[in-house]
């Protein structure tokens, strides 16, 4: 599983920490700057990259705050479909003892002023460069998908822009914008399923001395 956070719909602000026209909105930080606005934390499928569990929340909330809220949402999806939580994959902020304590593997960077001088932790520095232990380097390099997911809701879906106003007319368009990803995501799943399964096919008719089949 997946966690990110990424912000939503940006405000004109009336003063440093409310929004003019959304008093809702609130002064949070945007990777190495601030925004004024909304943040979306959400959780996918590493390997389908269909969405598991999603929160919305003013941009001013820190993600740990809503870590274990997720991390609940997604097991309780996955165990409805008789599948089971393996490990979490996130980034830095989502690092803390309760999300660690609460799987059985967690791929979370430790940040700067967490474990001071031990070398034997995974971090990233600020150029997105990884360090520490080998396994632990390469399972968090799975991370690309939920930043594709992110970039199709932003593009697509209009999240970082969009003409509603309010936390919950906001998130009611966020729940609606991930519904479309999942039914897109989950499209997407059955055309591989059905190409893989043709593929299949034609290499078993052509060991069989069949010929070929369409694909």
């Amino acid at each position: 599983m997946l966690l990110s956070s990424k912000p939503g719909a940006h405000e004109t602000p009336q003063d440093n920490q409310i929004g003019y026209s959304d008093p809702d909105a609130r002064v949070g930080r945007t990777g190495r700057t601030f925004g004024l606005g909304y943040k979306l934390h959400l959780s996918i499928d590493s390997k389908t990259m269909l969405p598991l569990s999603s929160t919305f929340a003013s941009a001013n909330q820190n993600e740990k705050k809503h870590s274990l809220t997720l991390l609940g949402k997604a097991k309780q999806v996955l165990a409805s479909s008789g599948s089971k939580l393996r490990s979490v994959i996130a980034d830095s902020q989502y690092s803390n003892s309760k999300i660690r304590s609460a799987v059985d593997k967690a791929v979370i960077p430790y940040p700067t002023n967490q474990k001071p001088g031990d070398r034997n932790v995974l971090r990233v520095d600020k150029k997105f460069r990884t360090y520490g232990p080998e396994d632990q380097k390469a399972e968090y390099h799975k991370r690309p998908p939920i930043e594709a997911v992110n970039s199709f809701l932003k593009t697509q879906c209009s999240m970082v822009v969009n003409k509603v106003r309010g936390l919950t007319q906001v998130a009611t368009y966020a729940l609606f914008s991930n519904t479309l990803l999942g039914s897109k995501q989950g499209s997407s799943t059955e055309h591989r399923k059905s190409r893989q399964s043709g593929v299949t096919n034609v290499l078993q008719q052509l060991k069989s001395g069949q010929g070929s089949a369409p694909v």
